[in-house]
């Protein structure tokens, strides 16, 4: 038995791991000289990078403090919990008394035991130890070093006292890397779970017939449960900082599946009149070959003046080898949304690298983003371009943007002309949201460069006053009427009133999610004080469209443009109050600037040390604040975006069916044709239009429509009596048509019937179609 340490021996100071106190007494003991050095020693930060595999042998210096190794602490949990140690008695530390054996014992032979990271001095063992060693003394070694070296002679030096208990054997659980592994993967778990559900709602869900609801309540309850999972794993996965961002991208692509794709899984047909619409446009493109003025289109010459969008489809159209656009437009929705993704990261990132905050942001834009202005359209286009144009010159033209010196702002001014024009020659009202978003920026400090809003203003003014120039001319006067009535300008009108208990349900759905966004964006103004200063372009970009509320009523939709086009500013500030605390780039930057100056370390040192320091280890926040409230304000928005975006699918959704039946029709009619309808909300609706004439009664005077409403068989006739032959004069009547007057309070249902009723029994009329979802007459020619 050793006899117990003596009071100097206990209080004396523990070596350092790897290095073995020096004997005088000793001749073969290591000198000072011989030892180890400090710097050999690990630090903290290369036991938080060591896999592992490099904890599983005990060499000298890796072992846990004390002497003891528990053999399947990873290198993380090492630095931040407790060591377990077997008990031993007060003041019989285990390195205390591995120094005291080399005073007793003289060594008689050396091994030296290799070590993963740092070489070692050979340490001094004696026989004697080895042909004394109690059986607790040899099962006090480390179980690993057996495993891990077992082609190495054993070690035969007691790593414990005598009255040491034996230490468990572990050689038989699972490697420590299993655990590290399976946390870091868990996140595919909720992901792959939701998508399950999203996968099995598609397969059960009925959309044949849809109610005043839409979608809404046509869903399967496991939809409900998927979305609900989706969040929830996105919280807890973007939350914890030193989580992958590729998961959070994940998460962000499995939303825009479930919330973009559900609608293309489970119609047979595009949604949208107005997507039909722009296909029929592409196809007058490849027909005619060229674009034609208003002499020859009428009000239809507007897309021939802004035909960027439409040429680009049209050479895709080709290039597929697809017979029109109506093949693909069904997805555009998602393919849309995904052009948004890449220009919102790089606007977010010029103001910060705490990744909570960037996804969090993206995530609510897209369930904040209900406007319906993904779909295959002009604008969908149009928006991607213009936060392309936003990220650019966000990144590149500020105080500390520009580094490339003058060739290298000249290429960023060519991309930044290209993308401006691209906008310019696609849609009309985009490059006006531009210009007001850069006239903003150039009057901060921060980019005061006019060279963005100088280049855009003169591209704009050259295609009005060009190519434009003929609907401009058209359109001024009213457009000048419409400025400063903001009244006007943001009402809705007739034909556009949500009617019914589901339209208005959906309507206040929609109402509520934009409210609360924009609350959430001030809030996050005014709780995040570091933002209110070193975001404010982006506060600058989000308050930018607010302003042409004054300018023009752009067709009872400036209301949702504004809104559209505020949304990824709002969205970040929106994030920022979800958080309990966020980090900028100027703030880590002075952070780093201050460690260099309080520390006096390198550039690199402490460059990286302010980069682990940039996002805080997961710490539990107050319950009632960052445990309960932002995830379930996270999932409120995600729930409401379903009605909101999709609550009106009986209106802008048209069966295989409705499609057939409006084909149809335009088999048969000869050239100069007239079509009559309600309204343009019916597929196909402007098809042929360079041939056949569309008339939609709905849209005239009010007092025309009753006057219709009271006798609608003899007036329809009057109105079509102006068709010569060999043209043809058609009456259609579909569903699509009736779900829109009734949910936007034009005609009620029983006005509708008594049309339908009226028509078909007048002997002016002659019925040529009828299916389920619709019916097409024909005016007799007069005798």
């Amino acid at each position: 038995m050793r006899p117990p340490a003596t009071p100097r021996e206990r209080s004396a100071p523990e070596p350092a791991p790897g290095q073995e106190t020096p004997d005088a007494s000793n001749p073969d003991a290591p000198t000072p000289s011989d030892a180890p050095t400090p710097s050999d020693a690990p630090d903290t930060g290369e036991t938080l990078a060591r896999g592992p595999e490099h904890d599983a042998g005990p060499g000298p210096g890796h072992g846990p403090d004390h002497g003891v190794d528990v053999g399947h602490e990873t290198g993380h949990e090492r630095a931040h919990e407790p060591a377990h140690e077997p008990a031993h008695e007060p003041g019989h530390e285990p390195g205390h008394e591995r120094a005291h054996a080399q005073e007793k014992t003289p060594p008689t032979r050396t091994y030296q035991e290799p070590s993963p990271s740092t070489s070692q001095e050979p340490t001094p063992r004696t026989s004697q130890e080895s042909a004394t060693a109690t059986s607790e003394e040899a099962s006090a070694r480390p179980v690993r070093e057996t495993t891990a070296h077992a082609h190495q002679p054993p070690d035969p030096e007691p790593r414990g006292s005598a009255a040491e208990p034996p230490v468990t054997d572990l050689s038989d659980l699972t490697p420590a890397a299993w655990p590290a592994r399976a946390a870091a993967a868990w996140p595919a778990v909720p992901l792959l779970v939701a998508l399950a559900l999203w996968a099995y709602a598609t397969r059960h869900t009925d959309v044949s017939a849809l109610d005043d609801f839409g979608l809404v309540s046509a869903l399967h309850p496991t939809f409900w449960a998927g979305l609900a999972v989706l969040t929830a794993g996105f919280w807890f996965t973007v939350r914890n900082p030193r989580r992958r961002g590729a998961w959070s991208l994940a998460y962000v692509l499995g939303l825009l599946v479930m919330e973009r794709a559900t609608q293309a899984v489970l119609y047979s047909t595009p949604l949208y009149a107005w997507a039909w619409k722009h296909d029929a446009v592409i196809d007058h493109l490849l027909t005619s070959g060229g674009l034609q003025t208003a002499d020859q289109l009428g009000d239809m010459a507007v897309y021939d003046q802004w035909p960027g969008f439409f040429a680009a489809q049209a050479v895709l159209v080709r290039l597929l080898g697809v017979d029109n656009a109506a093949m693909y437009m069904a997805w555009w929705p998602l393919v849309s949304s995904l052009m948004l993704l890449l220009p919102l990261l790089l606007i977010y990132r010029t103001f910060t690298e705490d990744r909570r905050l960037i996804w969090t942001a993206v995530w609510l834009f897209y369930v904040a983003n209900w406007v319906g202005q993904d779909y295959f359209s002009p604008q969908s286009v149009a928006f991607a371009l213009h936060l392309g144009v936003i990220a650019v010159v966000l990144r590149r033209y500020g105080r500390t943007g520009g580094r490339g010196g003058r060739q290298g702002q000249a290429v960023w001014t060519v991309l930044l002309s290209v993308l401006v024009t691209a906008i310019v020659v696609s849609h009309q009202l985009t490059p006006g949201m531009l210009v007001v978003t850069l006239v903003a920026l150039a009057f901060t400090r921060r980019y005061r460069h006019w060279v963005p809003a100088v280049t855009t203003v003169v591209i704009f003014l050259a295609w009005c006053l060009t190519a434009a120039l003929p609907f401009l001319s058209a359109a001024m006067p009213d457009m000048i009427r419409s400025v400063g009535d903001v009244g006007a300008n943001v009402e809705t009108g007739y034909g556009a009133t949500p009617t019914g208990t589901g339209a208005v349900m959906t309507s206040w759905a929609a109402r509520l999610l934009s409210g609360s966004v924009l609350l959430l964006a001030l809030a996050g103004v005014l709780r995040q004080r570091v933002l209110r200063h070193r975001a404010l372009p982006l506060l600058l970009v989000a308050a930018a469209p607010l302003p042409m509320f004054v300018a023009s009523s752009y067709g009872s939709e400036m209301i949702f443009r504004v809104l559209m086009f505020t949304l990824p500013g709002a969205a970040f500030f929106a994030a920022a109050a979800l958080l309990p605390k966020v980090r900028t780039l100027a703030a880590d930057a002075a952070d780093a600037a201050a460690a260099r100056e309080k520390d006096g370390r390198s550039p690199t040192t402490t460059t990286s040390t302010a980069r682990r320091r940039r996002v805080p280890l997961p710490s539990l926040p107050p319950l009632r604040y960052g445990a309960w409230v932002p995830p379930l304000v996270l999932l409120a928005g995600t729930l409401a975006f379903v009605p909101s975006y999709s609550g009106k699918d009986r209106i802008n959704y048209f069966p295989s069916s409705e499609v057939a039946l409006v084909q149809q029709l335009f088999d048969q009619a000869p050239d100069d044709s007239l079509v009559v309808a309600a309204n343009r909300n019916y597929p196909l609706a402007y098809e042929q239009y360079w041939r056949v004439d569309h008339y939609w009664f709905l849209d005239d005077a009010r007092h025309h429509v009753d006057e219709i409403v009271r006798d609608p068989a003899a007036v329809l006739a009057r109105d079509m009596a102006g068709v010569e032959a060999p043209a043809r004069a058609y009456f259609l009547l579909t569903q699509g048509q009736v779900a829109n007057s009734e949910m936007n309070g034009q005609l009620n249902t029983s006005q509708l019937r008594r049309v339908r009723e009226s028509v078909t029994n007048s002997p002016l009329f002659e019925r040529v179609a009828q299916n389920s979802a619709g019916v097409l007459y024909v005016l007799k020619p007069a005798s």
